[in-house]
């Protein structure tokens, strides 16, 4: 078996199983699941009638890179989304995946080159897990850069040494933040493409979150944004992922796509036809349709805007917590060891949330989620209200 397999960190839900196996929660309270980040507003019916609709094409092989009308219309959403001119080219800077989180994982694998000395791998702390196993498996060692209230949770770039940066093969970002909903500004993310060029690493944005927002006219800024607005049009240094899973919530299509420097793009390309994962016929029919349309989006982020009103309504008077730029998690501050919280919140109200400790790594200034839980508000309307009235109920009575 691989060496590295054995790296891996126990991932944050097997801890949370362990955590509740001794609990006994109250037999007449619903159970309410705020832990996993995963959608559950309805699939529009538009997408899942495409997807039924070219049924038929499971008769013939996909091409690994898609088709051309599938990448023209994500081409299409990004130069329009993120201002582009037009900068980016379906046929050379695009790439349908199934998911980001395997493309994110994939990408390391391609990219880093584990004969160079001591490779690193820096990314956000805390974060999406697959950052960290994804490094481990490519044979580079992660660099975790905490991210904390004092720096308004996004990661001190500018305290990172320029030996770390000579060190640096892959940087990935989560803008906006998983779990904090934290959105790095156009300034930061124009230093970094100064940073990538300088010490020659490369940029992996997750920007899967990007398209839940509160503020209709203050959209997140992207890193091909950035880079174009900084005079890079050809993307240089600079991949950006992006998926259908929260903008459309349909985490069951496993369709997304990467894009950004061509060359990048091509070898990546070239990795992914020989691991075989070609975007499915039918996917790549629903996403085109998803890709093209913005009217269930907008509708999408007023129900997150009208959950986060009704649960900040509740908690905020109680415990440290506030609205976050975008994104659907609540990064809440808990009156004792977030592990605590959790394990008592099951316990006694049959409400699971994830400690925030269990997203991040313990590091020489502390582990940046400790005394914070992660409150994913993907449950229906009412289920969030309940739920926020069971966490408010548990710290009045701690």
């Amino acid at each position: 078996m691989n060496p590295d397999l054995a790296s891996l960190h126990p991932y944050p839900f097997e801890k949370l199983a362990r955590l509740k196996q001794d609990c006994t929660p109250p037999a007449d309270k619903m159970h309410i699941a705020l832990s996993i980040g995963e959608p559950k507003h309805p699939t529009p019916g538009f997408i899942t009638e495409a997807f039924l609709e070219h049924a038929h094409g499971l008769s013939i092989y996909p091409t690994t890179i898609g088709t051309i009308e599938l990448r023209d219309s994500i081409a299409n959403w990004l130069n329009t989304r993120f201002n582009l001119s037009d900068s980016a080219d379906a046929s050379r800077h695009v790439l349908p995946v199934n998911g980001t989180r395997e493309a994110l994982f994939a990408f390391a694998q391609a990219v880093v080159n584990r004969s160079a000395p001591q490779p690193l791998v820096v990314m956000p702390n805390p974060f999406y897990q697959i950052y960290e196993g994804a490094a481990l498996l490519a044979g580079a060692e992660p660099h975790f850069l905490n991210c904390d209230a004092d720096n308004h949770f996004i990661p001190d770039f500018a305290n990172v040494s320029a030996d770390i940066w000579d060190r640096c093969q892959l940087l990935y970002l989560c803008s906006p933040g998983n779990p904090t909903g934290a959105v790095i500004d156009q300034a930061t993310l124009t230093t970094l493409i100064d940073l990538a060029h300088k010490h020659d690493f490369i940029i992996a944005a997750d920007e899967c979150y990007s398209e839940l927002y509160f503020d209709e006219d203050n959209a997140p800024v992207g890193l091909l944004e950035a880079a174009v607005k900084a005079g890079f049009t050809d993307f240089s240094h600079c991949v950006v992922f992006h998926s259908l899973s929260k903008r459309s919530n349909a985490p069951g299509l496993r369709s997304g796509f990467v894009a950004g420097d061509e060359k990048i793009i091509k070898d990546f390309l070239r990795y992914r036809t020989y691991h075989g994962c070609a975007m499915p016929p039918a996917t790549q029919s629903a996403s085109l349709v998803a890709w093209s349309d913005e009217q269930h989006v907008i509708a999408n982020r007023e129900l997150y805007r009208e959950k986060f009103a009704a649960v900040l309504d509740i908690l905020s008077p109680i415990m440290n917590v506030s609205l976050p730029e975008a994104s659907f998690y609540l990064w809440a501050e808990t009156p004792i060891a977030d592990t605590d919280f959790a394990q008592r919140l099951f316990d006694e109200q049959n409400v699971t949330v994830l400690p925030g400790s269990f997203l991040a790594r313990e590091t020489d200034k502390g582990n940046p989620g400790a005394n914070r839980i992660r409150l994913a508000l993907v449950a229906p309307l009412a289920e969030c209200i309940e739920a926020a009235h069971r966490i408010k109920h548990l710290i009045e009575n701690l």
